[in-house]
């Protein structure tokens, strides 16, 4: 019997849904990941970037021991959220053409989900070093707060929310 292009190939079942195979999804969900990973590399990168260059400026001498502590932490948080962000990208090169995409864009999702939270406490970090050395204000925690929890609203509230409400049975 010929295989139609309409029909599974032996072996593959259809899901539901999109009506695609297990292989087919498995190319969709790498193609959108790849898509997302890109907006928050981009984002990481330029943070990272200029996190880096701060060590450098002579204004960083005159930083209390607390400042000076948060910055290292906020470098560090950087270096790893590039890695988690990236990873997902050596996973696919190593990977590739072991027939094993279903199990790696899952690794992949994790690492793009770790990497999300990494960058939510990288991002935090900077925001609570700028503000305390633009300002020296006790309201900086409060602010740097009502910031992260905006992004978990957005980051992770709304899209489980709505993975919840709208998910089919």
């Amino acid at each position: 019997m010929t295989h139609s292009g309409s029909e599974p190939a032996e072996g593959q079942v259809r899901r539901r849904g999109r009506n695609e195979t297990e292989e087919e999804r498995a190319d969709r969900m790498w193609t959108e990941l790849i898509q997302e990973v890109r907006v928050a590399q981009m984002g990481v990168q330029i943070l990272f970037g200029f996190l880096l260059t701060v060590v450098f400026q002579p204004k960083y001498e005159s930083l209390s021991d607390t400042d000076q502590t948060i910055y290292l932490i906020t470098v560090v948080l950087g270096a790893v959220t590039t890695g988690a962000l990236i990873g997902p990208v050596s996973l696919h090169r190593l990977v590739s053409g072991r027939r094993v995409k279903p199990q790696a864009v899952r690794w992949a999702s994790r690492l793009t989900v770790l990497g999300l939270v990494l960058l939510l406490a990288t991002t935090a970090c900077s925001l609570l070093l700028i503000l305390r050395v633009a300002t020296h204000d006790g309201f900086v925690p409060y602010l740097v707060t009502g910031v992260v929890l905006w992004y978990l609203l957005c980051w992770f509230g709304i899209p489980l929310w709505t993975r919840h409400r709208h998910t089919a049975r």
